[in-house]
């Protein structure tokens, strides 16, 4: 292989390289696997807030019961205290905290009850919840694999070329190498085809005089395009 058709190949295989890695970082199963990924964590949010719920439900329920208890008992002892009162006014102020014990346990037995069917409608809301674990979960491991094997291919494509790359350095020149490389770290695309006038580095024409210049270049040398700096082969 010439050192022009050398120096083209390097290139091409470099380009294809980065395409290739470039391709690697966009795949649409990443963007998959990131959806996949954001739908199990959004299921384990939602999991966690209606286990919240359930609970914070049932403290009321039990703070209702106990206080329902708690004015029960003194609902009676009052009731019983009222047996053993003469006195008008006494009774009077008796049976008006009784009152007051029983419409605060109707306010206590209340807040029980909305408390105890939220908390059945948030454990039938975390069942049907729960059961869609498997499918979301692997849904994400599906996701993984086709990812894995997506990037696996190109993994496979990019050590190969790493192959055709050192081959085909190999057969170029220690100084050209530098400057290819040199080049190709600024601008991406290191060597160019000289075609008629026109650099098929950049597409753009190149003056007469700067052609003139680039033809009366040495056979073994690798002028550069005024325009953009691409090593040039004619």
């Amino acid at each position: 292989m010439s050192p022009d058709e050398a120096l083209l190949a390097l290139q091409h295989v470099d380009t294809t390289a980065d395409q290739l890695r470039h391709r690697r970082e966009h795949l649409d199963e990443r963007d998959r696997l990131a959806t996949a990924s954001e739908a199990l964590t959004a299921w384990e949010a939602r999991r966690v807030e209606l286990n919240e719920r359930i609970a914070s439900a049932s403290e009321v329920v039990e703070s209702a019961e106990t206080e329902g208890e708690r004015l029960a008992a003194e609902s009676t002892r009052l009731n019983q205290q009222l047996r053993t009162v003469i006195a008008p006014r006494e009774a009077e102020a008796l049976q008006h905290e009784i009152e007051n014990l029983a419409a605060q346990r109707s306010e206590s037995d209340e807040r029980g009850l909305m408390a105890l069917g939220d908390q059945g409608e948030a454990e039938t809301l975390l069942g049907e919840h729960l059961a869609r674990e498997g499918s979301i979960r692997e849904a994400l491991t599906l996701a993984d694999e086709r990812l894995q094997i997506a990037e696996s291919g190109i993994d496979t494509e990019l050590r190969e070329l790493d192959g055709q790359r050192s081959t085909i350095r190999g057969e170029l020149d220690g100084q050209l190498l530098s400057r290819y490389d040199r080049v190709r770290a600024k601008v991406g695309v290191a060597a160019a085809r000289l075609a008629g006038s026109k650099c098929e580095g950049c597409h753009l024409d190149l003056s007469a005089a700067e052609v003139d210049e680039v033809r009366r270049a040495p056979d073994d040398s690798f002028p550069e395009c005024p325009q953009c700096g691409r090593l040039l082969v004619r």
